[in-house]
């Protein structure tokens, strides 16, 4: 009889449809499972061989009619699939469930979005699914068909099914691209048990033919013994608990895994090695008790020689054993397995009160071995191996080989022997699992939530775990090293680098940083089976100086947040800020600065940790706001850089960059200070109105960093960077993978690397194109400004454009190369010098960005690409008359596609007559020195904004006055008008600075200062240190007579050490806080209506050293300090003028009348204050001299005698050896004397400062 119609009238169709979706059914198995089945041997569960293709079609309806969840009706939306057909069309990942009806599918989908927020259900597909159970390779099970075959995923798996036709009710299908694995096709999750449909005579967990009698089963404790005492031929069957199941692994091409069998004493390890035997690894479970047949005693080299037993091909796994002599079996499991859900919390308060006890140390911690169960919530990197559980706890599998199946968010698992660190890495959760080859991860039940995008933080090729398995270095770095290599993949710019690359990148950045480093290989049998177990997470260390990474922008974005919040108006003003006028205050903010270190110290820093940031060195683009300097870009954004490097000259001195080798190159920098300086415009009219915004009528900032150059790590050198750096004899860049990386990723890297470099370096030609090159020697540099010139192109209008020019020496003639020479050595050729040439190159446009890099005194090669003339590297002369000399230098116009190459080493040009450099000279020699155009070099002490104004150019704040010091303390002030050139960033307090073409000019008063003229260079040659704040150098010692009589010393602060004669005037007054006008119930000035007033004072006293006379004024807080009286007291008298609104007191005057009556109580006790014997004490003053010139410019001095002279001096800083302690309003007036000791037991004056009047 014909099968197919057998079929019907067995099943009895009821309608149409029925019908044929069974001949469907029918078609499909003889297609795909018959010839399968029959062809294959017979089983070892029975003979399956002469299975009919009735039967077998009659076992697949019934199976499906039995899982059904509607009676006598066939699921005609239900269809076979074949494995060809699920692989090659299935592209979401999906789920079948044949019992489901709607509601259970809603509710289900419901469910699963819960557990996994953010996430949607696998959606539901009506397929179905037959094919036979066969082992594949390294123990895997794999549904196949005729068609084809595909990886199962099983819960509880069972060697039973191998072999014999099976159908799948209820499974999850997860294709490739949406696992992010590496398979060439998906997977299968089989959600239930499979049902046979041929089912024969039940064996259990048998792994071969034919049940054996399991007589002479020994316990753990006596396999122990004979384990030791070796018998050749001797088999064992040995029954205990699984303790441990360590994971498959595949060493010099053997695959195989090991697991231990414990009882209450000891425990035994044991060796599966045998091909047929792995797919145990799927069927033993710890704390299950199993029962191991026909096991043999072997030596397992490498393994200190110690016995192990192994399995063989006759050995069988008994699940769920009992032998009849133990009745403690189950309590003993029950006590074993400890499964937690979250980590104890008495280990945690212990963890946190270790960490409390020191936050700078770097310690080593003890792990602690736990079991774990719980939900996969989030895929953190599936190529890292990490991942959270419950929201809360990390896990980190990278220290076992990689699963062919990666967790997904909503899988549950269940840990054993896993390793509990907490706070290995701030980067992630403080509490953290890791495994090791001794820990099992088992998946008790998959995931119901579909397939998200996957992150591509990390790549999934495994890049890093194949690097943690050649360096075995410590959790905590390697933890770190994954966070940042998920920020450079989002950071560094795209299509530039591989992933690998990334992690090459961040592996890098981690050895440098590191203080562990490796430890060695690792020892794969000692970790699995010593005891007691040591393995590379046995311990980790913690260290609170673990670096935090931010991007450019993040970075940026987070100094100007806080630029103007971090600090309150009232803060950016002197101590005594509620005394000042109007002016005065709005002079105060209309410029403030902030730094802040990388490196966390007090409160001073963005981050409470160290940072770092990574990038690429370029040159000012001409959207930046900075053309003075470089810039570190990344794929977020780009900040100006003030960079500074080691000088080979002078030991420990710095100097501004002028290598050109740097321009393209990734770098990581580990130390720098970022700098925002505020500019503020404001009509404020008081101290009390500052909380006021309506009063700021502009407000900007400006942020960018300082770093050195000698704090940077070159991750990839441009091609420029590693020619420099092979010449002057070091690695370019040493391979992170220690020559395990494959030449196609060197290559791959090198080739982006090299055009990445050139592309930086602003060439507009290849590598191989021709060129035309010379050699210069810069001699002297302008600075760059705005210029009205012509148009460059014709594309472009004359007008105004960013220029500077470059005076320069050409050494040796213009030579041709077939590709650019960059900066490689000097060769005879170039430098072959018949005459020496001077060149003027004009920089303008685009091409103003080689400002940063051109410094004098050094050797550049000039490249003009795409050409094979010389003509356009010889400038344009000067013609003159005839018999007139002209001594004017060529001019040669800098095109945009030329570039320069730093040559740090021209040892060729050692008979060239070297260039004389300009003389630098210091503050105290341009202080005593005639010259009108002066260069010299000083620290900023102060900076100082001059003027509110805004330019018609849209530059705010262009006037500014630097005070710059030496060594020996002399100070000079600087002017700079910047109303015409870029802002120049490092103008700050401790900063070094190199002022090259600025004009020494006298005042009025004969005091010395520089200005800024169109030609003026500023260069930052050192940065100074802004966490430390350190004040500038003490102001020499001066004597009056000489500091008098001396016409070369103008314009000093000096420090004077003398004694009071007389107190001269005194006067108080509460002035209009606008005007300036004296205050009593309003300001007195009818044409200004102020209600803010702020109080006053000055005094002007004689001050003798013996060598001469001073007059030395007092003004704001150093008067109270020179009365001596308390806060408390001086604010007394404030109220008590408040009325009167001011007063003047003349001691010693003479025909000078002070403002008061006879019986004037203020007066009287003012004049008894400054006349009492107590003023007349021993000062330590820092002045500043102000010396009145007649017409002829010659000083004004009354001389007493002939050592001694009068002039006049502005107190800058007191210090006073006599307090003196002051009551009025009708309380007893009354002095003391007080010595505030040292720590060295001497008498130490209290320093007071206040700005000059």
């Amino acid at each position: 009889m014909d099968p197919l119609q057998e079929l019907l009238d067995r099943v009895k169709p009821s309608t149409e449809a029925e019908s044929l979706w069974l001949k469907n059914i029918f078609t499909f198995i003889s297609e795909h499972l018959s010839p399968l089945v029959c062809s294959s041997a017979p089983s070892q569960t029975g003979n399956h061989g002469d299975l009919s293709l009735f039967d077998l079609s009659m076992c697949a309806v019934q199976a499906i009619q039995q899982q059904m969840c509607v009676a006598h009706s066939l699921p005609v939306s239900y269809r076979l699939l074949s494995v060809s057909e699920l692989v090659s069309q299935q592209h979401l990942a999906c789920v079948s469930n044949l019992s489901w009806s709607t509601n259970q599918q809603r509710a289900w989908a419901r469910e699963a979005e819960l557990a996994v927020p953010g996430q949607r259900a696998l959606s539901r597909v009506n397929l179905l699914l037959i094919g036979c159970l066969r082992e594949g390779r390294d123990g895997e099970y794999r549904l196949t068909d005729a068609s084809g075959s595909v990886m199962c995923e099983c819960l509880s798996l069972s060697p039973l099914w191998l072999d014999r036709p099976v159908f799948l009710p209820h499974w999850n299908y997860i294709p490739h691209n949406a696992s992010g694995q590496e398979e060439t096709a998906g997977f299968l999750e089989l959600i239930g048990s499979p049902v046979l449909l041929c089912p024969g005579a039940e064996q259990g967990l048998a792994a071969a033919p034919g049940r054996v009698e399991l007589s002479g089963v020994v316990g753990v404790g006596e396999a122990g013994r004979l384990l030791r005492h070796r018998v050749k031929g001797q088999r064992l069957s040995v029954f205990g608990e699984v303790g441990s199941v360590c994971p498959l692994l595949a060493v010099a091409g053997t695959t195989f895994f090991c697991f231990t069998l414990t009882d209450e004493s000891r425990s035994l390890p044991v060796l599966v090695q045998d091909s047929s035997r792995l797919s145990w690894i799927q069927c033993v479970c710890v704390g299950q008790s199993v029962c191991v047949t026909a096991l043999r005693v072997c030596a397992l080299r490498g393994w200190r020689g110690n016995n192990i037993l192994c399995v063989t091909k006759r050995s069988e796994l008994h699940a769920d054993y009992t032998h009849t002599q133990e009745h403690t079996q189950e309590h003993t499991h029950s006590e074993s397995l400890l499964l937690m859900s979250q980590p104890a919390e008495e280990d945690c308060e212990e963890a946190e009160h270790e960490e409390q006890l020191d936050q700078s140390a770097v310690r080593t911690k003890q792990s602690k071995v736990i079991s774990y169960q719980g939900m996969v919530t989030e895929v953190v990197s599936e190529g890292a191996g990490l991942y959270v559980l419950d929201g809360k706890v990390g896990l980190c599998v990278a220290y076992q080989p990689a699963a062919k199946r990666k967790l997904r968010a909503g899988d549950r698992v269940e840990l054993h022997h896993a390793h509990f660190l907490y706070r290995p890495c701030p980067d992630f959760p403080p509490s953290m699992l890791c495994t090791c080859l001794r820990s099992s991860l088992r998946v008790t039940a998959f995931s119901r939530a579909g397939w998200s995008p996957p992150d591509n933080r990390c790549p999934g090729d495994g890049a890093l775990p194949r690097l943690l398995l050649q360096r075995n270095i410590d959790v905590s770095d390697y933890l770190w090293t994954c966070h940042l290599s998920s920020q450079l993949a989002h950071s560094l710019v795209q299509g530039v680098w591989r992933q690998q690359c990334v992690c090459l990148l961040s592996w890098r950045l981690m050895e440098t940083q590191s203080r562990a480093g490796g430890r060695g290989r690792r020892d794969i049998y000692s970790e699995m089976l010593d005891e007691p177990h040591t393995c590379p997470v046995t311990q980790y260390t913690v260290s609170s100086a673990v670096r935090q990474y931010l991007s450019v922008s993040e970075l940026l974005e987070s100094l100007q947040t806080d630029c103007w919040s971090s600090a309150p108006l009232s803060s950016l003003l002197p101590p005594d800020g509620s005394n000042l006028t109007s002016s005065q205050i709005n002079g105060f903010l209309s410029w403030s600065c902030r730094t802040l270190s990388s490196e966390p110290r007090g409160g001073d820093a963005v981050r409470q940790r160290t940072l770092l940031l990574v990038g690429v060195l370029e040159l000012p683009s001409q959207t930046s706001e900075f053309k003075h300097s470089m810039q570190l870009r990344d794929a977020t954004g780009a900040a100006a850089c003030v960079l500074t490097e080691s000088s080979e000259e002078e030991e420990g001195a710095q100097r501004a960059v002028f290598n050109s080798a740097w321009i393209g190159c990734l770098v990581g920098v580990v130390q720098f200070t970022m700098v925002t300086e505020r500019f503020l415009q404001s009509d404020f009219p008081s101290y009390q109105h500052l909380h006021q915004d309506r009063f700021i009528t502009h407000k900007r900032c400006r942020v960018y960093l300082q770093f050195s150059l000698d704090h940077l790590h070159i991750l990839s050198p441009s091609v420029a960077m590693e020619t420099h750096l092979r010449h002057k004899g070091e690695e370019p860049g040493g391979d992170v993978t220690a020559r395990k990386q494959t030449v196609e990723e060197k290559e791959t890297a090198g080739s982006k690397r090299k055009r990445r470099g050139e592309e930086e370096e602003g060439g507009d030609s290849g590598n191989p194109w021709p060129c035309v090159s010379m050699v210069i020697r810069v001699e002297q540099k302008e600075g760059v400004s705005w210029r009205n010139t012509g148009a460059e192109a014709e594309d472009q209008e004359a007008g105004l454009r960013l220029c500077f020019s470059v005076k320069a020496t050409v050494i040796g003639p213009v030579v041709s190369w077939r590709r650019d020479p960059k900066n490689e050595p000097i060769t005879e050729k170039e430098s072959e010098q018949k005459q020496e040439r001077k060149v003027v190159l004009v920089f303008s446009g685009v091409c103003t960005r080689w400002f940063p890099v051109l410094q004098p005194g050094c050797f550049y090669r000039l490249i003009a690409a795409n050409t094979q003339d010389p003509s356009v590297l010889i400038g344009c002369g000067v013609s003159g008359r005839s018999g007139v000399d002209v001594h004017a230098e060529s001019t040669l116009q800098v095109r945009r596609g030329w570039r320069f190459h730093t040559l740090t080493r021209p040892l060729l040009l050692l008979t060239c007559r070297q260039a004389v450099p300009p003389t630098v000279l210091s503050v105290s020699e341009v202080l005593d020195c005639s010259s009108e155009l002066v260069c010299f070099q000083g620290v900023v002490s102060e900076r100082i904004s001059v003027n509110n104004r805004t330019a018609h150019s849209g530059h705010t704040h262009s006037g500014v006055r630097l005070t710059l010091c030496d060594q020996a303390g002399r100070s000079l002030q600087v002017y700079l008008e910047l109303s015409h050139t870029p802002y120049p960033p490092g103008l700050l307090p401790g900063n070094t600075l190199l002022l090259s073409g600025f004009q020494r000019r006298l005042s009025r008063t004969g005091s010395v200062y520089c200005t800024y003229l169109p030609v003026s260079l500023i260069t930052v040659v050192s940065l100074g240190d802004s966490s430390s704040a350190q004040p500038p150098p003490p102001a020499p010692i001066m004597h009056l007579g000489e500091w008098a009589l001396s016409s070369k010393q103008r314009c000093t602060v000096g420090q004077v050490k003398g004694h009071v004669v007389c107190f001269l005037f005194l006067q108080l007054q509460w002035s209009c806080s606008l005007c300036g006008s004296v205050y009593t119930q309003g300001c007195s000035s009818s044409q200004c209506h102020s209600t803010s007033s702020v109080f006053q004072s000055k005094a002007k006293l004689v001050i003798d050293d013996g060598t001469g006379e001073a007059h030395v004024w007092f003004s704001a807080a150093l008067v109270r300090a020179l009365l001596g009286l308390a806060d408390a007291q001086w604010e007394g008298l404030q109220r008590a003028l408040r009325v009167r609104g001011h007063i003047r007191v003349f001691p010693r005057g003479q025909s000078q009348v002070c403002d008061g009556h006879a019986d004037d109580f203020l007066l009287h006790f003012l004049l008894c204050l400054c006349s009492s014997d107590v003023m007349i004490r021993p000062l330590s003053l820092t002045c500043r001299k102000h010396t009145n010139q007649r017409p002829e410019g010659n000083p004004t001095l009354t001389t007493l005698t002939n050592l001694t002279a009068t002039f006049r001096v502005v107190c800058v800083c007191v210090c006073v050896c006599v307090c003196v302690c002051v009551c009025f309003r009708g309380e007893e007036v009354h002095s003391r004397r007080q010595r505030v000791p040292d720590q060295t037991g001497s008498s130490l004056s209290a320093h007071l400062s206040a700005h000059p009047a």
